[in-house]
């Protein structure tokens, strides 16, 4: 008996379960990052779950119970929700405060990057390097959970992220607002060290199977590539964004 409690699974603190847990997390505007839905759930709890959610826009992903018993041994009623362990910032208001305050701005853009321990240790870099925001969107993007806040160090308790529903509108607010867009990309001739990335920029990082999407490549006052030498045609992006940022810091050191 007590080896089986030495073997009992720990629950994660990352989620909430259960239908009125989950309700509650909703009508208390808690930040969540995503809510898993069991297919085929209780069709009562369901249309109450369903009348919550309505004219909200929390990402939503049906699966099977399975899924949901290996996230917790729980009673989840066919529904759990990941809470986020920080609270997102709007990207407007942190870029105007900083404009307002006389200073330049330096927003970091991930676009597309799926994966949680790269989106950690990229959060991590940018807190060293003087980022001030990490701009996100909301959806086709690793979001900050446990695991990311762990590959961070702790970086994503000290650097504003902000996430997006459109990411092309919010890039084209911070053009506006006086931010010069550089798009880091091989599809350039422009080497990383002769662009200028000096004073107010959102620098735009990609996903590592497509890049950064088109559209964004299309809206960057410049594109710099990261010059190579090997066969390898690219780069972990944790790698590569810190490559950039510290091009960043070391263009506005030397001035």
């Amino acid at each position: 008996m007590e080896k089986k409690e030495a073997y009992k699974r720990k629950e994660r603190s990352d989620i909430i379960f259960g239908v009125h847990a989950v309700l509650e997390a909703i009508k208390s505007e808690r930040e969540l990052n995503k809510i898993l839905i069991q297919k085929g759930m209780n069709k009562e709890l369901f249309l109450e779950l369903k009348e919550a959610l309505n004219g909200k826009n929390f990402q939503l992903q049906f699966v099977p119970t399975e899924k949901l018993n290996s996230l917790t041994s729980g009673i989840h009623q066919g529904v759990v929700a990941f809470v986020t362990p920080i609270e997102y910032q709007d990207i407007e208001v942190i870029v105007n405060d900083i404009l307002e305050a006389e200073k330049f701005a330096n927003i970091l853009v991930l676009d597309r990057i799926t994966d949680v321990r790269n989106f950690g240790a990229i959060a991590r870099t940018a807190e060293c390097q003087g980022v001030d925001a990490i701009l996100i969107p909301s959806k086709g993007s690793a979001l900050v959970t446990s695991d990311a806040m762990k590959a961070s160090a702790g970086a994503l308790n000290r650097i504003p992220v902000c996430k997006t529903d459109n990411l092309k509108n919010s890039i084209f607010f911070l053009q506006q607002s006086g931010l010069r867009i550089i798009a880091c990309t091989e599809k350039t001739a422009y080497p990383l060290y002769e662009v200028n990335l000096r004073g107010s920029v959102a620098i735009i990082m990609g996903s590592e199977e497509n890049g950064i999407t088109q559209d964004l490549i299309n809206m960057a006052d410049m594109r710099a590539r990261i010059p190579m030498k090997g066969e390898i045609a690219s780069l972990n992006v944790g790698i590569a964004a810190g490559m950039v940022l510290y091009e960043k810091l070391r263009q506005e050191q030397n001035d």
